[in-house]
C-alpha cells in the first residue's frame, strides 16, 4: 500500500511539474480555442502581412495528421517547413487543398494564394493571415466543439473518442497526392515500464495511434526502432518535446493527463 501511495504521490509531482517551464516559471494556461495553434511567420511580417495562424482543430476534424505531415509533407515543427506563397500557388503544402478547386461540403475549398498579388486580395489573404480577431475565432471553437465529446485537458475535445462514434471523419486519402497502401496488421497493446516504483505503467495502444498517424509518422523520425524496448527514453525528454512529447502538449492532449497514459493498475 505504501508503494502505491508513492507512486500517486510522485505522478502527482511529475504531473505538476509539467505546469512550470525553465526557471520555475508557471506556465499558463492557454484558452481552449488556442491550443494546438501554430503561428507561423517565416515570411508573413516582411511581406507586410500578419503571420499565418493554422488552428489544427479545424483541420484535424477532417484529415488525420499523416495526410498533411507525411503525404504533403509539413514539418512537425513550427516554422521548419518554411512555407511561401509561391509553393502554395503551385500547389505544394497548403496549396495541396486550398486551390480553389478541390471539394468541400457542396463547394470548393478556398483558393488560399493566388494571383493576382496580396495587395489587390487582402480579404482573401486574412482568412489565414488574421492577425487578433480572437473573439470570431473563440466563437467559431465553440460551435464546433458543442456537441463533441469532452476531455479536462488541451482543447477539451475528446478527440479519440469523437473518432470512434463516428462524431468527426478524418479522411486519411486525397487523391492524386497519398499513395495506395495495404494495411499493415495492427499491432497489440503493450505496456511500458514505469520508473518509478508505485506508479502505474503505460499501456500503449498502436490502434488508437495508427488512426491518426499510420505507421511512418512516428516511425523511424520520432521513434527509431520499431522494435519493444528498444527505444529508452525518460519523462523529462518527453517534457523538452522529444518522443511522445512531439504530439502531446501540442496537439495531442497535453502530458499533464496523466491517467490517460499511466493506466496498468499496480499489481
Amino acid at each position: 500500500m505504501k508503494r502505491i501511495c508513492l507512486g500517486l504521490v510522485l505522478t502527482i509531482i511529475v504531473c505538476a511539474g509539467i505546469a512550470f517551464a525553465q526557471g520555475g516559471v508557471k506556465k499558463k494556461r492557454v484558452p481552449l480555442y488556442e491550443y494546438g495553434n501554430v503561428t507561423i511567420d517565416n515570411y508573413s511580417t516582411r511581406a507586410g502581412l500578419f503571420p499565418v495562424l493554422f488552428q489544427h482543430w479545424s483541420h484535424r476534424a477532417k484529415y488525420t495528421c499523416r495526410v498533411c505531415h507525411v503525404d504533403i509533407g509539413f514539418a512537425m515543427k513550427t516554422g521548419d517547413t518554411r512555407i511561401r506563397a509561391a509553393d502554395n500557388m503551385k500547389g505544394y503544402f497548403c496549396g495541396t487543398c486550398h486551390n480553389g478547386s478541390m471539394p468541400f461540403k457542396e463547394g470548393k475549398v478556398f483558393d488560399a494564394c493566388a494571383k493576382p498579388s496580396p495587395g489587390a486580395d487582402q480579404k482573401r489573404c486574412r482568412r489565414c493571415h488574421s492577425g487578433g480577431d480572437e473573439a470570431e475565432r473563440e466563437d467559431a471553437f465553440e460551435r464546433f466543439a458543442e456537441n463533441l465529446p469532452k476531455e479536462r485537458f488541451g482543447n477539451g475535445v475528446d478527440w479519440e473518442k469523437a473518432e470512434q462514434e463516428w462524431l468527426i471523419k478524418p479522411v486519411d486519402y486525397v487523391k492524386g497526392i497519398s499513395a495506395l497502401r495495404p494495411n499493415l496488421p495492427v499491432q497489440k497493446d503493450f505496456a511500458l515500464g514505469a520508473k518509478v516504483e508505485g506508479m502505474p505503467e503505460i499501456i500503449f495502444s498502436h490502434k488508437k495511434h495508427t488512426v491518426w498517424n499510420g505507421c511512418e509518422l512516428c516511425h523511424p523520425e520520432i521513434f527509431v526502432s520499431v522494435k519493444k524496448g528498444s527505444n529508452t527514453y525518460s519523462m523529462m525528454e518527453i517534457f523538452e518535446g522529444k518522443y511522445c512529447g512531439v504530439c502531446h502538449d501540442k496537439v495531442a492532449f497535453p502530458q499533464m493527463s496523466c491517467q490517460r497514459c499511466h493506466t496498468k493498475p499496480v499489481s
